[in-house]
């Protein structure tokens, strides 16, 4: 079937402002002003008063911790002090049952924000959650949104003098052996794929060398990216300091990991050579803006990254430190922070939807994915104006940043509505909220 997705209200696309075709899931044509599609469509779509924007992509979450949200424990703390707050309580409350609704409610969040395709770092493995990646695979193929599904892992807990308890991390060998399996089953290397696996050790502070190398192994033989925490506070750096006497992009380049098949979460505080060795890697950043905030953890030097030839995402990250799992939120908070630290005329609302779209699927490594224009993927969020937030905006697309829009009117991927008006087809959104706060309420028994 041949869609003309017709008259947009705006769209982010160039020689599109007649619209575009979609067909077999993907977009076929772009429809320049005054003229039609090239040959007859087998259905319209009337986009007139909408702003068409290419499906965004989140690049870094914790799908878990949306039951964990402003949690008494943890609220007006620092990076550390809020992990040591809530890492117990997280070890005795995520089930399988928990962590099935925290996933969840995080991928139709995303999803009803204009989010098509999401990566989630899950490194948390208490006993009974050894099948982790198996329930997000299902979750997301449930909701029909893409997934990267990124294989976590933690093996050096409070006996190693690391953070995590002692029963949510796993030794190598059960690590290597369930990535490996994960891989095998889910990893899925075509285009248009609806789901695809990363391996993600934590971060510096909570595995080990052994495990950090082996992923490379793994993600070479498998054709795979890589992904984890890194540069994201001032602690990490000493932390690699007196632990591996070298700053945490030292240690990553001992362990292999200066490569283009790498994604890193944050990324705040590098200085400038290591900028520039990040940038001749092509190893990719994600900015978790409203999660940095949250935790005044610091700014993440988009502009310096980009210049050096890092790919640039954007991600909501945890929902325990971003407290929401809105993608097009997290798109005004890039704006603000990126304008306070460079100025208003370097950043724009053009930079910050690049981040979200075309940036993140560099980082993710899906060339088919991020931008509307012929032979990408049909991954398209709508947005209507018609809201008051929006009354007496002048330009649309800007409009969407500025004004603080939050949910799309309709969500497309792959050629197929995954939200209608509003709300996601295939999830009871009353029945999810109702099952999500009951298994939250255990989280906040201890107290």
């Amino acid at each position: 079937m041949r869609m003309w997705i017709k008259d947009p209200l705006a769209i982010l696309a160039e020689n599109a402002a007649r619209g575009i075709v979609v067909e077999d899931g993907r977009i076929t044509e772009c429809v320049p002003a005054g003229q039609e599609p090239s040959s007859p469509v087998d259905q319209t779509y009337d986009a007139s008063s909408e702003v068409v924007i290419p499906g965004l992509i989140n690049t870094h979450h914790h799908f878990f911790q949306t039951l964990t949200r402003a949690h008494p424990s943890a609220i007006n703390k620092e990076l550390f002090p809020w992990l040591q707050a809530l890492y117990p309580i997280w070890a005795r409350n995520v089930t399988p049952e928990t962590f099935r609704l925290g996933t969840r409610l995080a991928l139709t969040e995303l999803l009803m924000s204009g989010c098509t395709a999401a990566s989630d770092h899950h490194y948390l493995f208490p006993a009974g959650l050894e099948n982790a990646m198996d329930i997000q695979v299902e979750e997301a193929t449930r909701l029909g949104i893409r997934m990267t599904v990124t294989r976590g892992s933690m093996n050096l807990s409070q006996k190693d003098g690391g953070l995590p308890p002692d029963t949510v991390v796993q030794d190598e060998d059960t690590i290597l052996a369930d990535c490996e399996r994960v891989l095998s089953r889910y990893h899925d290397t075509s285009e248009g794929a609806m789901i695809q696996v990363a391996l993600a050790p934590c971060a510096p502070f909570t595995v080990t060398k052994r495990l950090m190398r082996e992923s490379v192994t793994l993600a070479e033989r498998f054709d795979c990216r890589l992904h984890t925490h890194l540069g994201e506070t001032i602690d990490e750096d000493d932390y690699c300091l007196h632990h591996f006497q070298s700053r945490p992009v030292d240690y990553l380049e001992e362990c292999g990991w200066l490569n283009e098949r790498v994604w890193l979460a944050h990324g705040i505080h590098f200085n400038d050579d290591e900028v520039r060795r990040l940038g001749h890697a092509c190893v990719g950043v994600c900015h978790c803006p409203t999660s940095n905030m949250t935790l005044a953890s610091g700014q993440c030097r988009t502009k310096e990254l980009e210049a050096a030839g890092c790919p640039v995402g954007l991600g909501v990250d945890g929902s325990a430190s971003n407290d929401n799992s809105n993608l097009m939120e997290s798109l005004r908070h890039a704006l603000m922070i990126n304008r306070l630290t460079y100025d208003a005329a370097s950043v724009t609302h053009f930079d910050t939807y690049r981040w979200a779209t075309e940036g993140s699927a560099r980082c993710l490594g899906r060339k088919d994915l991020g931008a509307i224009a012929v032979g990408k993927q049909a991954d398209l969020a709508f947005y209507r104006l018609d809201e008051l937030r929006f009354s007496g905006a002048g330009d649309p697309l800007a409009a969407l940043i500025l004004c603080g829009a939050h949910t799309a009117n309709r969500v497309m991927v792959a050629g197929d509505w995954k939200v209608i008006d509003g709300r996601p087809v295939h999830i009871d959104i009353e029945r999810l909220r109702a099952e999500h706060g009951a298994a939250a309420k255990r989280f906040l028994e201890a107290l």
